[in-house]
């Protein structure tokens, strides 16, 4: 293993093997460090404040750990003080030092790409608009977001509130501004669900973080409060800290809404700190943003969910990346994000399928996207498509039918009724079927009782032929044309 493979921890891990085109995935790998940290002491390593006092935030420190050409780091300069850096040592072991392309890498490092972006805008979802009072977004009828602070363990280069996060100073007091979103949530009681974000809200001093967290359990009409962190990502020492699990247990209705993209960042330190969430009776779900270079591809995509729900976090959203200053070079197209939707229902537990969405500009929301499952429609029925390409009629009411059988080919003669299914070539399920059917067939005709594969009776013991469905209905859907 080589110096670099030693330091990523990249060296000798398995390769995901492909059979029948299923992954073998592993569990979370072994804990890495970069060599600059090597001699670190476990304790201090752990310790989620030597995390952050030692985190990279200038380039002048980027230049000393990777490589850069003298124009990127021109160019990284000029944005340095538009965009806020900071990766603490943990999350900058995770990367690849010796891929310039490397997906942690893309996530966290200044790129002359963020001065390229052709179509961006500083508040891509109109959140500031639909503000009634300062930090408070009410956008749907049942649910506010509450920006709590602009401090982050990590910027992450496509946040969509580089607006918020950009900003200078300390917000460290309990400010009258605090106090009215309180107030607001207070007098609403059509708000059910809180969701508290930021920059990210478990950077907040705990007498500030305790203050949110219980005024807002304290108000009847709220069922839910979410957590919106990345910090169980970026340094989840700090969630070693049992003070602050015990804050977040305390509120009682509190759900963690995670931010994971790739694979590589579900660790031995987030399944640690996933147990502890759990232990403390919070449910975990994760966000991923769908980024060119980090998880926009099937593979890539279905190791990271397979990655969370080892560690007991349910997939709940894929984002669209948002059209956010400095973001351009991750967007990809919502053609690609369907292709990867279309790879995941049906060939991955149901548990592992996050919705698809767009956070729609003005205000519009979180509009979800799905491949085209209904195919077509009468008023007796639909035609359905599942993942294998097969096309269904489904009867939804229990009524006569009305439309005449006329003669007719493919999908319209599943709506006439006069077919029920249509299968593709080379289904592996029908296969699997039909080699149980003659294994069936095959036990039966050594025990002396049962049909052949056509369907032809084996004679009893006593001379009569013993009634046995045929292969077909064993088969539950029609023979294929050519199989008889």
């Amino acid at each position: 293993m080589n110096e670099s493979e030693e330091r990523t921890g990249l060296g000798g891990q398995r390769v995901p093997v492909m059979e029948c085109g299923i992954e073998e995935d592993e569990p979370p790998g072994k804990p890495r460090r970069h060599p600059l940290w090597r001699n670190v002491p476990k304790k201090q390593w752990d310790d989620w404040r030597w995390q952050s006092q030692n985190a990279i935030r200038s380039v002048r420190q980027l230049r000393e750990l990777l490589p850069f050409t003298p124009q990127e780091l021109e160019a990284m300069g000029e944005l340095e003080a538009e965009f806020k850096l900071a990766i603490p040592p943990y999350y900058f072991s995770l990367i690849d030092v010796d891929d310039p392309n490397d997906p942690i890498r893309l996530q966290s490092v200044t790129s002359p790409l963020e001065a390229n972006s052709s179509y961006e805008l500083a508040d891509p979802l109109d959140e500031d608009k639909d503000s009634p009072v300062p930090g408070i977004t009410h956008r749907y009828p049942d649910r506010v977001l509450m920006v709590t602070t602009h401090v982050c363990t990590m910027y992450c280069r496509f946040c969509t509130r580089k607006r918020a996060t950009m900003v200078r100073g300390g917000w460290d007091a309990i400010s009258r501004d605090d106090e009215r979103m309180i107030d607001y949530i207070r007098e609403h009681p059509e708000i059910r669900d809180v969701i508290v974000s930021g920059g990210d809200p478990l950077t907040l001093p705990y007498n500030k973080l305790r203050f949110f967290l219980e005024n807002l359990r304290d108000i009847p009409h709220v069922d839910v409060i979410r957590i919106g962190t990345r910090v169980p990502t970026t340094l989840p020492q700090k969630l070693y800290d049992k003070e602050l699990i015990d804050i977040l247990a305390a509120a009682e209705k509190v759900w963690i809404q995670m931010h994971f993209n790739h694979p590589r960042e579900i660790t031995p330190e987030v399944a640690r700190v996933c147990k502890s969430l759990l232990r403390a009776g919070m449910p975990l779900n994760n966000h991923s943003v769908l980024l060119k270079g980090v998880n926009d591809d099937l593979a890539t995509m279905r190791q990271l969910l397979r990655a969370l729900l080892r560690v007991k976090i349910r997939p709940y959203y894929i984002f669209h990346c948002d059209p956010v200053t400095g973001a351009g070079h991750f967007r990809t197209s919502v053609w690609k994000g369907l292709e990867i939707l279309e790879g995941l229902r049906g060939h991955m537990s149901g548990l592992a399928i996050p919705t698809y969405v767009v956070d729609s500009p003005h205000g519009g929301g979180k509009i979800p996207l799905m491949p085209n499952y209904l195919v077509s429609a009468s008023d007796d029925a639909v035609v359905l498509r599942n993942f294998e390409g097969m096309l269904v009629r489904y009867q939804a009411e229990d009524k006569p039918t009305t439309v005449r059988r006329t003669p007719t080919r493919g999908v319209s003669q599943l709506l006439t009724g006069a077919k029920s299914v249509l299968m593709p070539e080379g289904s592996e399920r029908m296969a699997r079927r039909r080699r149980s059917v003659r294994t069936i067939a095959a036990q039966r005709r050594s025990n002396g009782c049962g049909p052949d594969v056509n369907g032809h009776a084996a004679g009893r013991g006593d001379g009569r032929a013993e009634s046995r469905p045929r292969m077909e209905e064993l088969l539950s859907l029609p023979v294929l044309a050519g199989e008889r």
